[in-house]
């Protein structure tokens, strides 16, 4: 399921189909040619009035994983399905277009703007009718307990991300109960990215609460859905409308959530288990593009698939092993081999920050990125890795160069090809790789969050702020590794970032996280590969849900059309 793109972190979202397909609905299966990438607003969500809605009917969707952390400023809490249900059923402050223009929700903010620019001051001006599920009014307290918890200054709340919450100086009341005021050290140009979604303060306000609160379960509430059933038996859970809600009543009588390994899908929504599914891969378009009833969406989604490399351990902790890595990787032939039955052209990234159809973008890779096996070689001689001949892993000290990549069970054929790809391209250069499948419930939050790999590959996605991108780069602190989960850094990245959330010019801005971008190709951090476009099999009835592109998802406009 999409993650709701206004904060959503870009956090590691669970594996999904790593190949790219845009074929075209006719149900023939001759490929027509290759079309173009999406333009940036590209957006196919079957919009209706909502006078067009039946009242009533459920939506089923699939989840990846069974969902351990709902507070999706912690490092589990950041995995894509948990932020989707998690902005499901908090207050959402700003909602995205499909542009990627931020605009405040009525249903939480009458207002919000910045009243000062020296010092940066923004006021929130709260919906008075806007209230938790305990009846609590939303207030500046909230606010400020969130500030506090994520701000980094109490180390024990080890947040995923402490950007732009490190930048303010205070938050207190404003004029009256219903006003909130915040006020930054430094401008800061994200601030719509902050306090979304809101916290209840009585559920955040010690690490404890700020963790335990929040594991398994949703406390408080407050938004237009509710959680209605957790059944980890089956591996659903359940959304449905809060009666106490206060605005647009929802269309839906509920959301069904349920834990499907991705090959499942298909078949899943072939029985009408689901109403929604990727149809990326050949094998699976060429059968849902046929079902009865069905329509391909397609939309321009921030969404990148990467290889990341763990300098944090082993091997890789030496720069020139992951230059060579780099090098070693052929991109263009992993993305040729994956788009050639395709009808979508499959171009390398060379970005870690913006979409090729996105402004701002450019190549920084600055050469690292290159396939060139000569130089793999010559770097990892110089790291004192021994060449064996060919078919032989090198050694050092009598030990092997042997790298794991691991994989989820709940993988598609797609990610293992690609995974036996770059396995089969690093043993060219003498690295010996072994694959490593782990439960898909425990994939995130057990390997890639703890950064128990070598390499491994998963989507980060969403990024309508490049500010959502500073814990991805930023150097970890002591145990907390943010999102940098193979704790590849340096203080100019780090300082670079900083400088860039900071100005609020975005040409000026780009040229920061740009020169950010060099670095971080230099490092060795990831390896990025190619955009994912947006291509969806829905239920034809459905309205207002699908090929998102870069804006969120309003559940209560989503719903069936009337027969």
């Amino acid at each position: 399921m999409r993650q709701t793109t206004t904060a959503a972190w870009i956090a590691a979202t669970a594996a999904t189909a790593l190949l790219v397909t845009g074929c075209g609905s006719s149900g023939s299966d001759h490929e027509p040619k290759k079309a173009a990438a999406p333009r940036v607003d590209g957006q196919d969500i079957n919009a209706h009035p909502l006078s067009d809605l039946r009242q009533g009917g459920t939506f089923k969707a699939a989840i990846s994983q069974w969902i351990t952390q709902y507070n999706v400023n912690t490092v589990d809490g950041a995995q894509g399905d948990a932020q989707d249900i998690a902005r499901t059923v908090l207050p959402d402050l700003f909602d995205s277009d499909a542009r990627g223009g931020h605009h405040a929700n009525p249903d939480f903010l009458l207002s919000a703007k910045v009243t000062s620019t020296s010092p940066q001051v923004v006021e929130y001006r709260l919906n008075p009718k806007a209230k938790w599920s305990d009846g609590k009014p939303l207030s500046w307290h909230d606010f400020h307990t969130q500030w506090q918890a994520l701000n980094g200054s109490d180390k024990a709340y080890e947040a995923a991300d402490t950007s732009g919450y490190d930048q303010i100086s205070e938050v207190g009341q404003g004029r009256d109960a219903h006003t909130v005021k915040v006020t930054f050290k430094a401008p800061y140009a994200d601030w719509q990215r902050l306090f979304d979604p809101l916290y209840p303060a009585a559920y955040i306000d010690t690490p404890r609460e700020f963790v335990q609160s929040w594991a398994e379960k949703v406390p408080v509430s407050g938004n237009a859905f509710k959680i209605g059933r957790y059944d980890r038996t089956a591996q659903t859970i359940t959304l449905v409308p809060d009666p106490a809600w206060w605005g647009t009543r929802p269309r839906l009588d509920s959301i069904t959530y349920r834990v499907l390994d991705f090959p499942a899908r298909t078949d899943a929504y072939l029985n009408k288990e689901i109403d929604y599914t990727t149809a990326l891969l050949p094998e699976d378009y060429k059968r849902l593009v046929k079902a009865p009833g069905t329509d391909i969406r397609r939309g321009a989604r921030w969404d990148e698939v990467h290889i990341t490399l763990n300098g944090g351990r082993g091997p890789l902790k030496d720069l020139r092993v992951r230059q060579a890595i780099q090098h070693a990787v052929d991109r263009k032939g992993i993305n040729q081999a994956f788009a050639q039955d395709l009808s979508f052209e499959l171009k390398p990234l060379d970005n870690h920050f913006f979409m090729p159809n996105q402004r701002g973008y450019e190549d920084t890779t600055g050469g690292n990125a290159a396939y060139d096996p000569d130089a793999a070689k010559k770097l990892l001689d110089a790291a004192g890795w021994k060449d064996n001949g060919e078919g032989e892993p090198r050694t050092k000290d009598g030990k092997p160069l042997t790298l794991d990549y691991v994989l989820s069970s709940g993988s598609t054929s797609a990610q293992l090809d690609q995974a036996e790809l770059v396995q089969q391209q690093l043993a060219a250069a003498g690295v010996k790789v072994e694959l490593r499948k782990v439960p898909a419930n425990d994939y995130f939050n057990e390997f890639v969050n703890k950064g128990n790999f070598d390499l491994t590959s998963f989507r980060n996605v969403d990024a309508v702020y490049q500010t959502m991108l500073a814990s991805t780069f930023q150097q970890p602190a002591g145990g907390n590794l943010f999102q940098n989960f193979g704790a590849v850094g340096s203080p100019k990245v780090d300082a670079l970032l900083k400088k860039a959330g900071g100005t609020t010019d975005p040409t000026a801005a780009a040229r920061l996280y740009n020169e950010a971008d060099r670095e971080i190709w230099r490092l060795g951090h990831s390896i990025e590969l190619y955009q994912r476009p947006e291509i969806l099999a829905v239920r034809a009835d459905l309205a207002n849900l699908g090929a998102e592109g870069l804006a969120d998802v309003d559940y209560t406009k989503v719903g069936w059309l009337k027969k």
